[in-house]
Protein backbone atom coordinates (compact mmCIF):
# COMPACT_ATOMS: atom_id res chain seq x y z
CA UNK A 1 0.00 0.00 0.00
CA UNK A 2 1.42 3.26 -0.89
CA UNK A 3 1.06 6.69 1.10
CA UNK A 4 -0.31 9.54 -1.10
CA UNK A 5 2.43 11.36 -1.62
CA UNK A 6 1.70 15.56 -0.64
CA UNK A 7 4.04 17.93 -0.73
CA UNK A 8 4.17 20.98 1.53
CA UNK A 9 5.16 23.82 0.04
CA UNK A 10 7.06 27.45 1.15
CA UNK A 11 5.14 30.38 1.16
CA UNK A 12 7.79 32.07 -0.99
CA UNK A 13 7.13 28.93 -3.37
CA UNK A 14 3.68 29.02 -3.55
CA UNK A 15 3.61 33.12 -4.22
CA UNK A 16 6.73 33.33 -5.80
CA UNK A 17 5.14 35.00 -9.09
CA UNK A 18 3.67 37.61 -6.88
CA UNK A 19 6.64 38.22 -5.15
CA UNK A 20 9.11 38.26 -8.31
CA UNK A 21 6.83 40.52 -9.80
CA UNK A 22 6.39 43.01 -6.87
CA UNK A 23 10.20 42.67 -6.55
CA UNK A 24 10.29 43.88 -10.19
CA UNK A 25 8.20 46.76 -9.92
CA UNK A 26 10.16 48.08 -6.92
CA UNK A 27 13.03 47.96 -9.29
CA UNK A 28 11.34 49.81 -11.68
CA UNK A 29 10.57 52.42 -9.33
CA UNK A 30 13.80 52.79 -7.29
CA UNK A 31 15.27 52.90 -10.52
CA UNK A 32 13.21 55.58 -11.79
CA UNK A 33 13.68 57.61 -8.70
CA UNK A 34 17.11 58.16 -9.31
CA UNK A 35 16.95 58.95 -12.85
CA UNK A 36 15.82 61.42 -15.58
CA UNK A 37 12.22 60.83 -17.36
CA UNK A 38 14.17 63.35 -20.29
CA UNK A 39 16.69 60.52 -20.61
CA UNK A 40 15.74 57.06 -22.93
CA UNK A 41 16.27 54.96 -19.81
CA UNK A 42 14.66 57.12 -17.71
CA UNK A 43 11.56 57.02 -19.90
CA UNK A 44 12.01 53.43 -20.25
CA UNK A 45 12.02 53.36 -16.20
CA UNK A 46 8.99 55.86 -15.97
CA UNK A 47 6.90 53.25 -18.84
CA UNK A 48 8.17 49.75 -17.05
CA UNK A 49 6.69 51.07 -13.87
CA UNK A 50 3.11 51.13 -15.16
CA UNK A 51 3.37 48.24 -17.08
CA UNK A 52 4.84 45.99 -14.11
CA UNK A 53 1.63 47.42 -11.89
CA UNK A 54 -0.53 46.62 -14.36
CA UNK A 55 1.25 42.69 -14.16
CA UNK A 56 1.54 42.73 -10.02
CA UNK A 57 -2.29 43.80 -10.48
CA UNK A 58 -3.28 41.18 -12.53
CA UNK A 59 -1.57 38.33 -10.73
CA UNK A 60 -2.71 39.32 -7.57
CA UNK A 61 -6.09 40.67 -8.17
CA UNK A 62 -7.03 37.38 -10.37
CA UNK A 63 -6.14 35.17 -7.31
CA UNK A 64 -9.25 36.57 -4.99
CA UNK A 65 -11.50 38.47 -7.32
CA UNK A 66 -13.95 37.31 -10.22
CA UNK A 67 -15.62 38.23 -12.97
CA UNK A 68 -18.59 36.19 -14.59
CA UNK A 69 -17.78 35.29 -18.22
CA UNK A 70 -14.74 36.77 -18.28
CA UNK A 71 -12.00 34.47 -19.48
CA UNK A 72 -9.79 36.26 -17.46
CA UNK A 73 -10.71 35.46 -14.80
CA UNK A 74 -11.18 31.94 -12.61
CA UNK A 75 -14.96 31.06 -11.89
CA UNK A 76 -16.43 31.80 -8.37
CA UNK A 77 -16.43 29.13 -5.89
CA UNK A 78 -20.14 28.28 -4.94
CA UNK A 79 -20.84 29.46 -2.02
CA UNK A 80 -24.60 30.29 -0.64
CA UNK A 81 -24.81 34.56 -1.24
CA UNK A 82 -27.72 36.77 -0.85
CA UNK A 83 -28.11 37.89 -4.78
CA UNK A 84 -26.94 41.32 -4.33
CA UNK A 85 -23.82 39.75 -2.16
CA UNK A 86 -23.61 37.55 -5.20
CA UNK A 87 -23.43 39.85 -7.83
CA UNK A 88 -21.15 41.57 -5.84
CA UNK A 89 -18.60 38.94 -5.71
CA UNK A 90 -19.11 38.26 -9.25
CA UNK A 91 -18.30 41.33 -10.55
CA UNK A 92 -15.69 41.98 -7.93
CA UNK A 93 -12.89 42.31 -10.45
CA UNK A 94 -14.04 45.17 -12.72
CA UNK A 95 -15.55 46.71 -9.60
CA UNK A 96 -12.22 46.67 -7.81
CA UNK A 97 -10.42 48.24 -11.30
CA UNK A 98 -13.13 50.96 -11.77
CA UNK A 99 -12.62 51.71 -8.09
CA UNK A 100 -9.07 51.86 -8.29
CA UNK A 101 -9.50 52.85 -11.48
CA UNK A 102 -11.16 56.34 -10.32
CA UNK A 103 -8.73 57.15 -7.51
CA UNK A 104 -5.74 57.25 -10.23
CA UNK A 105 -7.76 59.35 -12.30
CA UNK A 106 -8.46 61.82 -9.09
CA UNK A 107 -4.72 61.34 -8.32
CA UNK A 108 -3.55 62.55 -11.85
CA UNK A 109 -6.27 65.28 -12.07
CA UNK A 110 -4.46 66.68 -9.07
CA UNK A 111 -0.59 66.21 -9.97
CA UNK A 112 1.02 67.99 -13.10
CA UNK A 113 1.07 65.51 -15.50
CA UNK A 114 4.12 66.68 -16.91
CA UNK A 115 6.06 65.96 -13.70
CA UNK A 116 7.96 62.84 -13.55
CA UNK A 117 5.04 61.20 -11.35
CA UNK A 118 2.80 62.73 -13.37
CA UNK A 119 3.53 60.76 -16.18
CA UNK A 120 4.02 57.41 -14.43
CA UNK A 121 0.44 58.16 -12.99
CA UNK A 122 -1.08 58.95 -16.16
CA UNK A 123 0.76 55.36 -17.51
CA UNK A 124 -0.92 54.05 -14.83
CA UNK A 125 -3.95 55.43 -15.81
CA UNK A 126 -4.09 54.15 -19.19
CA UNK A 127 -2.84 50.63 -17.75
CA UNK A 128 -6.02 50.50 -15.64
CA UNK A 129 -8.38 51.01 -18.29
CA UNK A 130 -6.46 48.28 -20.53
CA UNK A 131 -6.51 45.72 -18.06
CA UNK A 132 -10.40 46.98 -17.46
CA UNK A 133 -11.08 46.69 -21.29
CA UNK A 134 -9.70 43.22 -21.73
CA UNK A 135 -12.21 41.99 -18.57
CA UNK A 136 -15.07 43.50 -20.49
CA UNK A 137 -14.07 42.16 -23.89
CA UNK A 138 -13.11 38.76 -22.53
CA UNK A 139 -16.62 38.03 -21.74
CA UNK A 140 -18.33 38.09 -25.10
CA UNK A 141 -15.18 37.89 -27.62
CA UNK A 142 -13.30 35.29 -28.52
CA UNK A 143 -10.17 34.43 -29.90
CA UNK A 144 -9.53 31.96 -32.66
CA UNK A 145 -6.61 29.14 -31.02
CA UNK A 146 -6.49 31.27 -27.85
CA UNK A 147 -6.58 29.16 -24.65
CA UNK A 148 -8.87 31.83 -23.05
CA UNK A 149 -11.64 31.22 -25.98
CA UNK A 150 -11.28 27.68 -25.82
CA UNK A 151 -12.46 27.37 -22.19
CA UNK A 152 -15.31 29.39 -23.35
CA UNK A 153 -16.31 27.45 -26.05
CA UNK A 154 -15.55 24.40 -24.32
CA UNK A 155 -19.00 25.75 -21.54
CA UNK A 156 -20.86 26.55 -24.69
Amino acid sequence: MTKSHQHRYSFVHEHSLSIVSASILLLWIVLYTFSSPSTHIGSFFGNAIADWSGVVLMVIATKYLYEKGSSESKRAPKLALTPILQELRNHSLSIFLVITGIAWVLLYAAIDSESKWGQVVGNIVSEWVQMLGLVILTKRLIERHSKESETIRDKE
